[in-house]
């Protein structure tokens, strides 16, 4: 054990002959290898906060991966009645809480000025669930307006993320995930995001859907511009395909709005939206929002699922909805961003040839490095604070939307700290790995 890096930082990860290291190495022979995780092993969390098993805090600016919107353990979530009453049916029954989370979805929706033709949902387990229906219906769809079947391709976006199942994953259009697993299902084809000279030829009339995010996270944290997301609309109109947002990670309050879209005209909005993460707060749920249009088209036996819907997920995310929608935490949110970006502006005056760009929207927001940002990121965990990386160097900033100024200041002071030390001194710092959603092969 290094003592004096024992004795300079307030959280070094757990060395070799710790008591988290035998438990890893313990476990680690009966786990499939999917992901490399630094070395903390993580037990309890309360609000913005983290603490390892050797009891060290964290302030976590990763919200599990845009996920803890409520922050950690949110006390009414951990309390739920529904969990000693019923947990699960399957759909082939009815129960209460499915119908009152579909209406809520709708309703807020509406009153919020997102999607404003929401008319019908449909519940899974997970945001690449909620994508494979929405690619299953925009299909159903473009076969009930062309039965022939010719109208059958699917169109995605470089650098998007749209998930790891089949479908999902041919729509996410980058070799780190697609590779292992190629060949792809067919009828997939790819453009360039924010590219409006391109659509014309893209979207035709064999395309049957369009799917995109209004800010693409693991991508980059890239903005679509409005003018980019108003000509697919226009275009998926004039050949009759189905325009389905992903807002997977950049919806439910995160932009400091309900919905990411909301800033765009009426004339701009979905036929399909997807969600997920923050929908459950750590529950495992995902909802598919389509259009009445698109419903009619989706009959009994067309899709299905065992566990989504069932009624302990579908009251948390009841309760989870009606914080999420709340105005004020979307005037939270917006305040938060401010002071992220302040702080941010003056990290890039120190480092202008390190830090070349700040990007994003509410507290969806990236930090365009010019160099290795794993140095950083290793730096602040050592600190105490949590953050992790997408897209080519680019540091991502998703905390819980609940998070206060006082925690933004703790956590900004300690990433200007991380980056003295990993821009100045990068001798200094070890070397981890896993900091993204999936390493790239190789790390």
């Amino acid at each position: 054990m290094d003592e004096q890096k024992e004795a300079s930082l307030p959280n070094p990860d757990p060395p070799s002959d710790s008591p988290t290291a035998a438990q890893l190495n313990e476990h680690a022979p009966y786990m499939v290898a999917t992901y490399v995780r630094p070395p903390p092993l993580m037990v309890k969390g309360e609000g913005c906060y983290l603490w390892d098993a050797e009891n060290r805090r964290y302030l976590d600016f990763t919200a599990g991966l845009a996920v803890n919107a409520l922050g950690h353990c949110d006390p009414e979530m951990a309390n739920t009645e529904q969990a000693r009453t019923l947990v699960h049916t399957s759909n082939l029954y009815h129960s209460p809480w499915i119908g009152e989370l579909s209406k809520q979805i709708v309703t807020k929706t509406h009153a919020a000025g997102g999607m404003h033709t929401a008319s019908k949902v449909f519940t899974c387990n997970s945001g690449t669930e909620a994508n494979e229906a929405a690619i299953k219906f925009a299909r159903k769809v473009g076969k009930t307006r062309t039965p022939s079947g010719d109208r059958h391709e699917i169109v995605s976006f470089h650098n998007s993320f749209h998930g790891r199942t089949m479908g999902a994953l041919s729509a996410t259009p980058n070799p780190k995930y697609q590779k292992p697993f190629s060949p792809m299902i067919p009828g997939f084809k790819y453009g360039n995001y924010n590219d409006e000279s391109s659509i014309d030829d893209l979207v035709n009339e064999k395309t049957c859907g369009v799917i995109v995010e209004p800010i693409q996270g693991e991508g980059g944290v890239n903005v679509a511009t409005s003018s980019f997301l108003q000509a697919l609309r226009a275009r998926c109109n004039e050949v009759g395909a189905v325009l389905i947002y992903d807002e997977i990670q950049c919806g439910l309050g995160r932009t400091g709005q309900l919905w990411a879209h909301q800033f765009l005209p009426q004339s701009a909005h979905p036929d399909i939206l997807t969600t997920a993460k923050a929908l459950g707060n750590g529950f495992p749920i995902g909802a598919t929002i389509v259009s009445e249009d698109v419903a009619q088209c989706v009959v009994t036996g067309d899709h299905g699922t065992t566990f989504g819907g069932n009624p302990l997920a579908c009251r948390l995310a009841h309760y989870i909805m009606s914080r999420l929608s709340d105005p004020d935490l979307h005037s939270s949110v917006r305040a938060m961003e401010q002071l992220f970006r302040q702080r941010f502006a003056k990290l890039q005056a120190t480092y202008p040839d390190h830090i070349t760009e700040i990007r994003g929207r509410g507290l969806i927001l990236g930090l365009q490095l010019a160099v290795d940002p794993t140095p950083v990121v290793t730096a602040a965990r050592e600190r105490g604070v949590l953050i992790i990386t997408c897209g080519k160097n680019t540091l991502r900033f998703v905390p819980p939307l609940i998070i206060s100024a006082d925690e933004v200041e703790e956590g900004l002071a300690i990433l200007e700290q991380a980056m003295a030390v990993a821009f100045k001194h990068p001798q200094k710092i070890a070397g981890t790995k896993g900091q993204q959603e999936m390493a790239p092969a190789g790390r």
